[in-house]
């Protein structure tokens, strides 16, 4: 059974021990990463944190659905999304590749 993931306060507390830096460096750190993280996707189209993957922006087509609880046919409109694509290092190391 995985355990909890991180807060943001234990990665602060954790990254600031580790790198030997003030919890309010490392927060700032955090915060105008994702800033920039958010600026670029929304720009760009992509943003890459290397060894971890990639924020990309992504646009979805019109198309047709369904209503679950009637079964009737509806018009789901196009629209932009952002996904998250995990880089192929992260993912074998997290889960190595069988063999």
């Amino acid at each position: 059974m995985p355990g909890k993931p991180l807060t943001k306060a234990q990665l602060v507390n954790k990254l600031s021990k580790d790198l030997e830096m003030t919890k309010v460096g490392v927060n700032d750190f955090l915060d105008h990463l994702n800033k920039i993280a958010l600026a670029e996707t929304k720009k760009a189209g992509q943003f890459t944190l290397p060894g971890i993957g990639k924020l990309v922006k992504s646009h979805r087509k019109a198309r047709m659905g369904r209503n679950p609880q009637t079964g009737e046919a509806i018009k789901i409109p196009a629209k932009t999304v952002v996904k998250f694509r995990v880089a192929k290092a992260c993912k074998d190391a997290i889960v190595p590749p069988k063999k």
